[in-house]
């Protein structure tokens, strides 16, 4: 295990707030069931009687109702070719991102000229140049404004583009947006592989941003840590076949993930006057059913803190890196009072685990 990396606790007078958060999601949704059905008929021919049992159980399990997807017809899906789902992935993570990022500045009353800092990370396709200078053109930022493209940080990334946005808010002052976007249907992959079977019944689409600025409302950013365990790299993971990325999920994700972010949490709060018991909230990735209970088990969360991390899993399935978004943006509408505490932990590729201590004002 590598050491890990913390930050925080500058003087009051610099610190950092999350002014507002946003998410957006497509407007295209299934159940688990009908997505199922789908998948049964289109690998009928290809697929295993043992495959065929697999999706039943896992699509069918009851901590997911249904997800989202960047696609008018969910067909299209399966018969893209590869230069027809890199157009979808640059089309959908720019229109998502940028619905994500009007909805954050309105949110914190803020304009596109206010913006200085632009920080985007993805981890299911790759442009060049990156979505940070399309989203840029998009929303109409300043051609002076730094942007930043973060790849490969799987679903852990929220938070390692949290702490780059933190960094170039106080170099630069004035508002600094945080956003990660995800098109993970445009990774689709189907076999009689385990771990793209579990892929396919996990996940979904989504993007969230999150405005930064210096004035104290929002979330105070207390500090963060991360921990990587690159010996267990090979536990969840993109590779490529046939110039294409598969998903890669060991059996044994639940618990590698579940100790590494007990351990981030334990490496957070060292470095904070913030006992666990004085945490009122938890904002946890969904990845999974078993990755939740596990890092609930390992880190020793309560159950009912959970509430917003199971309802997430349940109405839009594991979208990657936006999803802990999602999450405090759920516990946010169901009412966090100011002073509470609040832990943002994410973990994914790498093997990486991420976690942020937040504070309502």
């Amino acid at each position: 295990m590598s050491d890990a990396a913390i930050t925080g606790g500058e003087s009051p007078g610099a610190r950092a707030y999350v002014a507002s958060i946003a998410s957006a999601v497509p407007r295209f949704s299934v159940c688990q069931r009908v997505a199922a059905d789908l998948v049964r008929e289109h690998f009928r021919e290809t697929l295993t009687p043992r495959s065929m049992g697999l999706i039943r159980a896992t699509f069918e399990h009851p901590s997911i109702e249904k997800r989202h997807f960047a696609v008018d017809d969910p067909a299209r899906i399966f018969s893209e070719t590869q230069d027809q789902r890199v157009a979808r992935f640059t089309e959908h993570s720019i229109s998502l991102a940028a619905e994500a990022v009007t909805k954050a500045l309105e949110t914190a009353g803020v304009t596109v000229q206010q913006v200085k800092g632009l920080v985007v990370n993805t981890c299911t396709g790759y442009i060049c140049p990156g979505i940070s200078t399309y989203l840029a053109q998009r929303m109409g930022l300043s051609p002076r404004a730094r942007l930043y493209d973060l790849v490969g940080s799987g679903c852990g990334g929220a938070i390692p583009n949290l702490q780059v946005a933190e960094s170039m808010l106080r170099m630069t002052g004035g508002v600094v947006v945080s956003v990660a976007v995800e098109i993970c249907s445009a990774a689709f992959q189907m076999g009689n592989d385990l771990s793209l079977i579990l892929s396919n019944a996990l996940f979904g689409d989504g993007a969230a941003a999150a405005v930064l600025w210096e004035k104290p409302s929002g979330f105070e950013l207390y500090g963060s840590a991360g921990r990587y365990v690159p010996e267990q790299r090979e536990a969840i993971r993109f590779v490529h076949k046939g110039g294409e990325l598969h998903n890669q999920l060991s059996t044994d994700l639940p618990g590698l993930v579940g100790k590494a972010a007990a351990e981030v949490v334990d490496d957070l709060l060292e470095a904070s006057p913030v006992a666990k018991s004085d945490i009122g909230g938890w904002a946890l990735h969904t990845g999974g059913e078993k990755v939740i209970n596990a890092v609930r088990d390992q880190v020793g969360i309560p159950e009912e803190r959970l509430r917003a991390t199971r309802k997430v899993l349940s109405q839009y399935g594991n979208m990657s890196s936006p999803t802990v978004w999602f999450v405090l943006e759920e516990m946010l509408q169901e009412g966090m009072p100011a002073g509470e505490w609040c832990v943002l932990l994410a973990y994914g590729a790498g093997l990486s685990a991420h976690a942020c201590l937040l504070r309502k004002v």
